[in-house]
C-alpha cells in the first residue's frame, strides 16, 4: 500500500527530528525516545514508521545523500568543459561542505568501523551514481583525449572531497589554509591540462 502524503510527512519530519540528536549524541547515545521528542512525535508514531533506530538511521543516510545528491548533480552537465567543470566544483564545494552535512559525514566515518555498511550505502547512494555521471560526460567529449575517464572523473571530485575534508573536519583552515578558488582553478588547470 501506497505511503499517504501526510504518512511521507511524518517521516520527514521525524528525520528532521534524528539528524540533530544523531548529530549532537552519536549514534549510539542517540535514543528512541529522544528523537520521538526532537521530531515531535509519539513513539507509536515512530515505530510505526521506523522499526528500529539502525532502520531510522539507515533513512537518514539515504535521505541526506539522496538530498545532496539531487542538489549537486540534478543539473545536466551540458556545455564546455571548462564551464561545466567549474559549476560542478562550486556546487559540490557550497552542498557538501554544508555544516550539518560535514558532521553527518564524520558521524559516518566514526560509526562504519562497527558498522561498514553505512559507508557503503553513502557510496552507493553518492559516490557510484555521481561517478558515472561524470564519467559520461567525459566520455560524450572525446576532444579531452582523457585514456581514462572514470579515474579522471575520480580524481576530479576526489580532490575536491579531499579539500573539504582536510579544511573542515581535520583543521586545515588554521593549520594549512586555502582558498577554494585556488583548488577550483588548479584542478580545471591539470584536469584540462592547460600551462
Amino acid at each position: 500500500m501506497p505511503r499517504t502524503y501526510k504518512s511521507v510527512d511524518k517521516a520527514e519530519q521525524i528525520l528532521k527530528g534524528a539528524l540533530p540528536q544523531f548529530l549532537q549524541n552519536g549514534y549510539a547515545r542517540t535514543s528512541m525516545d529522544r528523537i520521538a521528542s526532537s521530531a515531535g512525535v509519539s513513539k507509536q508514531t515512530l515505530y510505526s514508521h521506523f522499526s528500529d533506530k539502525d532502520g531510522l538511521f539507515q533513512a537518514l543516510i539515504e535521505h541526506m545523500a539522496t538530498r545532496k545528491f539531487q542538489l549537486v548533480w540534478s543539473k545536466p552537465l551540458e556545455g564546455e568543459p571548462e564551464e561545466v567543470l567549474r559549476g560542478l566544483a562550486e556546487r559540490i564545494l557550497s552542498e557538501v561542505n554544508e555544516t550539518d552535512h560535514v558532521a553527518f559525514f564524520r558521524l559516518i566515518v566514526a560509526e562504519s568501523r562497527e558498522r561498514p555498511d553505512l559507508g557503503e550505502l553513502l557510496l552507493k547512494n553518492i559516490a557510484k551514481p555521481a561517478m558515472k555521471i561524470l564519467t559520461e560526460y567525459f566520455q560524450a567529449h572525446p576532444e579531452l583525449n582523457f585514456k581514462d575517464p572514470e579515474a579522471i572523473a575520480r580524481i576530479f571530485v576526489g580532490s575536491l572531497i579531499h579539500f573539504i575534508l582536510t579544511q573542515e573536519i581535520f583543521g586545515g583552515k588554521k593549520f594549512m589554509p586555502i582558498e577554494s578558488d585556488r583548488i577550483v582553478d588548479s584542478l580545471i588547470d591539470l584536469v584540462l591540462i592547460r600551462k
